[in-house]
């Protein structure tokens, strides 16, 4: 016999088991994604100016090649997050399965083509 009260069975437990830690998630990737984004926007908008050799020249630094990559890896992750939750709240059935795997493929491919496009200027 288990002596388990009902708040002690319930603790960290949503209806969906997951609601937590989703949240969790969601919140520390914001608050990465409000120190990255405002850096990386600095760096590509100077970059952007300039010209196609200084631009290259900027994005082999390693520390913005790697805020770069943080930049697409997290913030694709979030989106994909928060896509997530909208076609769940907002579809139902075969649709939403089929949306949520849409918009999953579609997520991972932007972050595997722009971590390769990273990598060709960066090495």
């Amino acid at each position: 016999m288990r002596y388990l009260t009902d708040r002690k069975r319930a603790v960290g437990k949503g209806s969906a088991h997951s609601g937590a830690e989703h949240h969790w998630h969601m919140i520390v990737s914001a608050v990465a994604l409000a120190f990255m984004v405002p850096t990386f926007l600095f760096i590509f908008g100077n970059a952007l100016g300039s010209g196609y050799e200084a631009a290259l020249a900027t994005f082999q630094k390693p520390f913005v090649a790697i805020l770069t990559g943080l930049v697409l890896v997290v913030g694709l992750q979030h989106f994909q997050k928060g896509a997530r939750v909208m076609l769940e709240d907002y579809t139902s059935g075969t649709t939403r399965k089929l949306l949520i795997m849409l918009v999953a493929g579609l997520c991972w491919s932007l972050t595997a083509a722009g971590l390769f496009a990273l990598a060709k200027i960066a090495l």
